[in-house]
């Protein structure tokens, strides 16, 4: 459930602008919208406007469901406001193609800045609560997390603006839009998957450390 809050504004900007013809040609969007634009702008618009309202949803959501705001949900929102505004003023996709990449710079330089602040990292702090681990173990989960970002934010840069440089520049928003979604949230999927099979690992490792240690003083006192 929260995977799918989580991605509500990215479904809807992928739904809207695959749909953005129906939606001009039979809702008040099209009244707001210059007919003199080229169909992929235009597309581009209705998409980033529609995000960024699904972002004051999501906020409003998360807060109503909490009574607390997710630090996420916030710096998601501050971005698609500013460079989807710019996007929508200037009629030009490339802000918003910006967004997932300094988004997610931004939480893997979070990430790495929990290094050296605090005793605890990012990660340790979010599930340390659930389970104990090695600090060793800590580190490379928050290391791993730092380099996931770092990679989702150059895989949407290279789709956004050097992938497919030859086609046209609908067939290149068309592409983008879908890695934005399928891309980008299968790449977060995998990852989760690969970071719980990790974890399971290290999970059972240290409950056999337990089991020994506890049989190990059994033994212990039996002796005596």
């Amino acid at each position: 459930m929260k995977l799918l809050v989580d991605f509500f504004p990215i479904i809807l900007f992928f739904i809207s602008y695959h749909q953005a013809n129906f939606l001009v040609e039979n809702t008040f969007i099209g009244s707001l919208l210059d007919p003199a634009k080229a169909e992929v702008i235009t597309a581009t618009i209705v998409a980033t406007g529609v995000a960024i309202v699904a972002s004051f949803v999501q906020v409003s959501y998360h807060w109503i469901m909490t009574r607390k705001f997710e630090k996420m949900h916030l710096f998601s929102l501050a971005l698609i406001t500013v460079l989807g505004g710019l996007t929508i003023m200037f009629g030009n996709p490339d802000f918003v193609k910006w967004k997932p990449t300094v988004l997610n710079w931004l939480f893997a330089a979070v990430f790495f800045i929990s290094f050296f602040i605090g005793e605890k990292t990012l990660v340790e702090r979010a599930m340390g609560n659930q389970i104990e681990l090695p600090e060793a173990i800590w580190n490379r989960l928050n290391i791993a997390w730092v380099v996931f970002f770092i990679i989702s934010g150059a895989a949407n840069l290279y789709v956004a603006f050097y992938y497919a440089l030859d086609m046209d520049e609908k067939t290149r928003m068309d592409t983008w839009v879908d890695f934005k979604l399928f891309g980008l949230m299968g790449l977060t999927l995998v990852f989760i998957i690969l970071q719980a099979i990790y974890l399971t690992r290290h999970i059972s490792e240290e409950d056999e450390a337990i089991e020994e240690t506890i049989e190990a003083e059994t033994h212990h006192q039996e002796d005596k």
